[in-house]
């Protein structure tokens, strides 16, 4: 169909500020898995595989607070969602970073498929998990969902009330962003062309073609003058060995897109979410007015940090930025999960 692509840029830059190839230097890789333990925890028939962040020094018997941090769409628990992990366990949190369902090392089929329900599912899983280990007090569960991961978030902690607090960071709701695109202007005919073409995808496939893959973000050869800026520095994070990981492969499963247009993370943002809630975000990135919209929309105890100069792609990794971001989050946690 005609305008499909129009809106998918908007929506693929939101599920994605995430996706990527490739393999990460040396540096990157120290940089975001130091110290973690490889785990897994089930999600139904599904294996979920996840990396366990541990205080240092910590105290026999002792109970503690612990974050879920969820990745962007199309990202892996090794990129920016381990980073944060990593840092906030230095704070004192037990922390558990995972890759989604359908994504990474976790299991689920077909692959690379965006399912925002499953999405939510898989938080709820990780609180299960949580809630078997000996070291986690089960009332004391925080989940701070980054870019995509960050509608995520606030998603299930509406219904997910073992979750007691819930923070984002370039928080983004996917489904927001695909109906309305990155800057949100698209309309409702864009929206129609990629329904239309995602039926016209999924009568192919019954009649037995291969499935059809879109990729998140522009390859760095892709990149010209008309290229804006937000997809440039995507590509940046995710197609260069700033970022890449090899089980982020830069694709995202095109049937996905009928259920993205269908999900409004925030929907019952005002009545249901009853839990403290904390979103941070850059003055320059292109998704502010995500961060803004849901903050005006909640109820609850509700907090919007905005860091001065920070661009969307900026808090993935850029050290000036993260560390405001990991302070400021470490103190929401700290205040809103120990009583």
């Amino acid at each position: 169909m005609k305008n499909w692509k129009k809106v998918l840029v908007g929506g693929l830059i939101a599920c994605s500020l995430v996706g990527s190839g490739g393999l990460m230097t040396a540096q990157a890789a120290e940089n975001v898995t130091a110290g973690a333990q490889a785990v897994s925890f089930q999600n139904g028939n599904w294996k979920m595989a996840g990396n366990l962040y541990l205080p240092k020094n910590m105290e026999q018997g002792k109970k503690y607070p612990a974050i879920i941090v969820m990745h962007p769409g199309g990202g892996v628990k090794e990129q920016t969602a381990g980073l944060y992990a990593k840092k906030l366990a230095e704070k004192g949190f037990i922390t558990l970073a995972y890759d989604a369902s359908h994504q990474g090392a976790s299991e689920g089929m077909p692959r690379y498929l965006e399912n925002p329900a499953e999405r939510v599912e898989d938080v709820r899983s990780a609180v299960d998990y949580l809630t078997t280990l000996s070291q986690v007090d089960a009332d004391e569960i925080g989940v701070l969902g980054i870019c995509a991961g960050g509608g995520y978030a606030v998603s299930a902690a509406q219904t997910e009330h073992r979750i007691k607090a819930v923070a984002t960071a370039s928080g983004v709701d996917v489904g927001t962003t695909f109906r309305l695109g990155w800057d949100g202007k698209g309309t409702v005919q864009d929206q129609l062309n990629t329904l239309n073409a995602v039926a016209q995808e999924r009568t192919a496939e019954a009649k037995g073609s291969a499935p059809k893959y879109a990729a998140y973000v522009p390859e760095q050869n892709e990149i010209n003058a008309n290229t804006e800026r937000d997809m440039k520095e995507a590509s940046d994070y995710y197609r260069t060995s700033r970022g890449q990981h090899p089980n982020s492969p830069n694709k995202v499963l095109f049937t996905s897109f009928d259920k993205i247009l269908a999900f409004n993370a925030f929907a019952q943002i005002d009545t249901l979410l009853t839990q403290p809630v904390l979103f941070v975000a850059g003055s320059e990135a292109g998704s502010l007015w995500q961060s803004e919209m849901a903050y005006e929309k909640a109820t609850s105890p509700k907090e919007l940090f905005v860091i001065k100069g920070a661009a969307h792609m900026d808090l993935y990794d850029v050290p000036e930025y993260v560390n405001q971001a990991v302070e400021k989050i470490g103190v929401f946690f700290h205040k809103n999960l120990e009583k």
